[in-house]
């Protein structure tokens, strides 16, 4: 398999941030998004940004910004797809996928992800964490990892059926990603879950408090 292009997915509207782009904001002397990409740039070929709205505000990071082509804000797999059309274009076979407000997701993302899809017809797969045992008790023993959509492997190949299913009014990522036995790559949750993401005044605190 060669190399994947990474896909930064920001299309979201941010809501319990007050709006906004919460890769914009400050995460030390740096933009979150700045912490994303030097941690994604190392394990991928190119690099693209999935973003609505005028794109000027992202030109400092000088990277392709690809807006939703299912409009209306309809999730994080409108941005994969997006991230996919991008990816057929450079000729590339899979994309990988990341959060524009998670800074400190595995640096071996991309490695694990690859290695788990090992096999598949279409390589698929999602990140994932092993729940809590107080999770586990309040689910009722069900799914004992929690699974973490927007950090994926996704294959070009698959794309014109996602656009099909995002038609069809399919939103929820893992109900796409089951019907193509779609795999987990399991990583470690300490110190802190790698896929702390930052949805909140609080949580952009509890950020730069990992940061320090």
């Amino acid at each position: 398999m060669l190399k994947p292009l990474g896909v930064i997915l920001a299309g979201g509207r941010a809501t319990r941030m007050g709006g906004g782009d919460k890769g914009l904001l400050r995460l030390g002397e740096r933009s979150i998004l700045d912490h994303v990409v030097e941690r994604l740039s190392p394990q991928v070929d190119q690099i693209a940004l999935n973003a609505n709205g005028p794109a000027a505000r992202f030109k400092p990071f000088r990277l392709p910004v690809l807006p939703d082509s299912i409009h209306g804000f309809v999730g994080p797999l409108a941005g994969v797809l997006a991230g996919l059309d991008w990816a057929a274009e450079q000729g590339a076979e899979t994309i990988v996928t990341v959060a524009a407000d998670t800074p400190f997701f595995p640096v071996d993302l991309v490695a694990q992800l690859v290695q788990a899809a090992e096999g598949q017809q279409h390589p698929l797969v999602l990140s994932a964490t092993p729940r809590t045992s107080e999770e586990v008790l309040k689910s009722g023993g069900g799914r004992r990892i929690n699974r973490h959509p927007t950090f994926g492997l996704w294959p070009v190949l698959l794309r014109h059926e996602l656009r099909d299913a995002l038609n069809d009014g399919l939103r929820k990522v893992v109900l796409w990603t089951d019907q193509y036995d779609g795999r987990e790559a399991l990583f470690p949750a300490t110190p802190f879950d790698p896929f702390f993401n930052v949805n909140t005044p609080e949580d952009l605190e509890t950020a730069r408090g990992f940061l320090r």
